[in-house]
């Protein structure tokens, strides 16, 4: 299990924001995270990589106790896990091979025909291997995101966290965002996605967790019987 979380409180300073947590993933499943903005998606996010703290009941990230974890073990699990934020966060003074060298070397990636070799085989990955000499400023939204998804799996994560991955794209390059991240998680890295884009969830389904009134549930046999209703609604209008 890589994440399990059992009657977690979490909270920013003394603001409560989720309340009796249970939560779930495990290796190459695929979650999505619905609810209303400032319903407590980005928080319990922030939660699985150590940005904001988590308090009583059981909170276990990749084997790491997250109630007792100490800020000199946060780089360790971090290691393990790939962030895509849904502005981009590429640094805009270097180009796109230059963007990912930067990560392989903090994380401790010493030679670099190794730096490189992975470089080229993610910007592969995701489509972008003819972008690799391009500044973030010269590529599109949908193709900085590519980016950014390269960047989430260089060292090879047990885990992705999506946070509204999709958020500022539009329709066609959202979905194939979401294309590339499954396609990820079918080869069993874990991919937990935020969204607010339903037809996402209908073309590649997989878990559901709805943030709604300072709780977590899941609602995946809710959500999907929703989505087959639509469905054959359609159908009849047409």
């Amino acid at each position: 299990m890589h994440i399990r979380y059992r009657h977690t409180d979490i909270a920013y300073e003394t603001h409560p924001i989720l309340t009796d947590v249970n939560f779930e993933a495990d290796a190459g499943e695929f979650i999505y995270l619905i609810g209303k903005v400032g319903a407590g998606k980005s928080s319990l996010l922030k939660t699985f990589y150590g940005e904001l703290d988590v308090r009583k009941g059981e909170a276990q990230v990749l084997e790491y106790d997250m109630i007792k974890l100490k800020q000199k073990h946060i780089a360790k699990l971090r290691k393990q896990l790939g962030i895509v934020f849904q502005d981009f966060q590429l640094l805009m003074d270097r180009n796109v091979r230059l963007n990912l060298d930067f990560v392989l070397r903090a994380t401790g990636m010493k030679k670099k025909n190794e730096r490189q070799k992975r470089i080229e085989e993610v910007l592969t990955q995701v489509g972008m291997e003819d972008k690799a000499d391009k500044m973030p400023y010269e590529l599109s939204g949908g193709e900085q995101q590519r980016v950014c998804i390269a960047r989430a799996i260089l060292n090879h994560p047990k885990m992705i966290i999506a946070d509204e991955a999709t958020g500022n794209l539009d329709q066609e390059n959202s979905r194939r965002a979401a294309a590339l991240l499954y396609d990820i998680s079918r080869k069993g890295t874990t991919v937990i996605m935020s969204t607010h884009n339903e037809a996402l969830i209908r073309e590649f389904p997989g878990i559901v967790y709805r943030c709604a009134d300072g709780r977590v549930e899941d609602c995946t046999e809710e959500f999907h019987i929703h989505l087959m209703a639509l469905d054959i609604k359609t159908e009849s209008i047409e």
